[in-house]
C-alpha cells in the first residue's frame, strides 16, 4: 500500500533526528468527541419511567401549595 506525502514527510524528519510532529498532538486528539444521539442499553435500564416513585408512598418531600385554594366555611 502507498504512503501519503504527509507520511512521507514525518518519516524523513525522524530519520534526520528531529522531532515528530506525532508527539506535538494535543491530548484531545486521541479522545471521542462525538455527542451521543440515542441512549446506551444501561442507561435505559436505569432511567426513571415516572415522577415522584423515589419511594413507594409517592412521598419525596415535594408539596403544592395554591393562593387561590383559601376556603372559609360560614355557620349561619
Amino acid at each position: 500500500m502507498a504512503q501519503s506525502q504527509a507520511k512521507k514527510q514525518r518519516q524523513k524528519l525522524i530519520r534526520e533526528g528531529k522531532r515528530s510532529p506525532e508527539l506535538s498532538r494535543s491530548p484531545f486528539a486521541f479522545q471521542d468527541l462525538r455527542t451521543r444521539k440515542t441512549k446506551t442499553k444501561q442507561e435505559q435500564l436505569h432511567r426513571q419511567k415516572y415522577k415522584n416513585h423515589a419511594s413507594p408512598y409517592g412521598d419525596d418531600g415535594s408539596f403544592y401549595f395554591s393562593p387561590q385554594s383559601r376556603c372559609f366555611l360560614l355557620w349561619s
